[in-house]
């Protein structure tokens, strides 16, 4: 059997904040170009599809709902989801974290000795970094979905919740396969185009092998239905329907949250996601599967029910309604600085405005740059929550968790925020120390402005100048604006007639003559 051709697993530990690695991404043309016409694309789909549906608010509203007494009543419908499970023939794992899901894992597939899983694309698994703990104890982890195969030949990293290689074009997809398929098994043809059924039969051809001897497959879940015990993954290639069917071995590593109670409320979200993700009315492949049926399919099925922060997240007020996020990816394809940066910048599977958003609350804040970097890796705008389709509202919980960034990070050397912060409430608490700083404004802008704009200033402060155009202070506030007319009321009209006992035309002027 071929092994990997590289020996370590690319993960996200250890990337730089997200300013640092947003800074390195914008450098790279070809990606913005690539993000651009992906996410663009995407969301002029989903819009159509839409459009269609005069009861798209109730069906996002009912969404919601469905999550929120999911969230209410978590510990009942999983016991129920287990004794489901169980007595439709399937053995249930509970797993706390990372290190406990992916022991199980390791522990099932030792025991029918392989040393190789194929693999149906999951979050969930890349959360816990599944495949290099796989590799760490001797095991091959294939990826069967096409854009994490095209990851993973290229010992890359996901960017983006539905489409991992969005940041990959056609051309760099062609030079991915000619130059890694044949380390691992079927090589690509030598005269393999970038035409896009090409490529994708290539994937095939490689993969074909892959599926018909591998004993172990790993899945997540989509939805996971309580009253019966089923399992849902949704998927636009069928590569996923290989893995749930020629294995004589299934083990799904599921997050507690993806509880739905039947089928009824299931019908909910097989109208949300695929409209919201693809923008399909439905997606090609929906597979369903309810433990072990004699005969057909894998023969011994296992479900690692996954807290791994999430019983935490729970207990925030604001914070919870993270849990029902579907991972649609809609808040990504609209997303402004998604768009820019791309998904690695936020160093985590989840990318993107949910990502800014979960990551934090499963990791939790206060314990490294990296995570405490990314609430702020947002405008705020509120496009995300206007395309959700469960009524996440993320700009709600982004300052809520930039709350919880600074007070994590009160006491001791205050740091370049906190100072800024600390000096701004002393200078607020009194109108005589606003006066004097707006003064003092007022002189610095004839200092600092150029053209009307603030020009580069020295650090640190030029982290903040050179990333935005701000229009230098004006040379009169309005405090000293509102003494000299009294309030308006009077010298209004001499200033307009140019009166220099008013002010010379100079001091609300710049030197082009333009309004300050």
């Amino acid at each position: 059997m071929n092994k990997p051709a590289t020996s370590n697993t690319a993960t996200f530990l250890g990337m730089p904040p997200f300013p640092v690695a947003a800074r390195e991404a914008l450098a790279n043309s070809q990606l913005r170009r690539n993000l651009r016409h992906a996410t663009h694309t995407i969301r002029s789909k989903r819009a159509r599809v839409v459009e269609e549906l005069d009861d798209w608010e109730q069906l996002r509203l009912a969404g919601a709902a469905i999550k929120d007494d999911v969230l209410g009543n978590l510990g009942g419908y999983l016991e129920q989801l287990e004794e489901s499970l169980t007595r439709a023939g399937a053995t249930v794992h509970w797993a706390r974290d990372a290190a406990e899901a992916n022991q199980v894992v390791i522990d099932i597939a030792r025991s029918h000795k392989v040393d190789e899983v194929v693999k149906v694309k999951s979050m969930v698994t890349g959360e816990i970094e599944l495949n290099a703990a796989l590799e760490a104890a001797g095991i091959s982890a294939w990826e069967t979905d096409l854009a994490e195969l095209i990851v993973q030949l290229g010992n890359d990293l996901p960017s983006h919740i539905l489409v991992p290689a969005i940041h990959r074009n056609r051309s760099e997809v062609r030079d991915i396969f000619l130059r890694e398929m044949g380390k691992v098994g079927r090589p690509a043809e030598a005269d393999l185009t970038d035409e896009p059924a090409q490529l994708a039969g290539a994937a095939r051809r490689h993969l074909r092998e892959k599926f018909l001897r591998a004993k172990v497959a790993v899945s997540g879940a989509n939805f996971a239905v309580a009253d019966t015990g089923t399992l849902v993954v949704v998927e636009s290639e069928g590569n996923g329907r290989m893995c749930l069917t020629l294995p004589e071995v299934l083990i799904s590593v599921v997050g507690i949250e993806k509880v739905v109670p039947t089928w009824t409320d299931l019908e909910v979200f097989l109208q949300l996601l695929p409209r919201s993700s693809t923008g399909e009315r439905m997606n090609p492949y929906t597979s369903t599967w309810t433990g072990v049926t004699p005969g057909d399919g894998p023969q011994e099925v296992h479900v690692v029910l996954l807290d791994n922060g999430r019983t935490k997240v729970l207990a925030d007020e604001v914070g919870r309604q993270a849990l029902r996020c579907i991972r649609c990816s809609a808040c990504l394809n609209v997303c402004p600085v998604y768009e820019r940066v791309g998904g690695h910048a936020y160093g985590s599977i989840y990318p993107g405005p949910i990502g800014a958003i979960l990551t934090p609350m499963l990791r939790g804040v206060g314990t490294d740059e990296a995570t405490d970097a990314l609430p702020f890796a947002s405008s705020l705008c509120g496009a995300c929550y206007e395309v959700c389709p469960v009524l996440i509202d993320i700009p709600e919980v982004l300052v809520h968790l930039r709350g919880k960034v600074v007070d994590s990070h009160r006491g001791g050397v205050p740091g370049a925020l906190q100072a800024a912060m600390t000096g701004a409430s002393w200078t607020l608490r009194r109108s005589s120390r606003l006066a004097l700083a707006q003064r003092f404004a007022g002189l610095s802008g004839r200092v600092l402005g150029r053209r009307g704009l603030i020009g580069r200033m020295p650090p640190p402060l030029s982290r903040w100048t050179d990333a935005r155009d701000a229009p230098a202070p004006s040379r009169e506030s309005f405090r000293a604006w509102w003494a000299r007319t009294d309030g308006g009321r009077s010298g209004a009209g001499s200033t307009a007639a140019g009166s220099t006992a008013a002010g010379s035309p100079s001091d609300t002027t710049d030197e082009g003559g333009e309004p300050r």
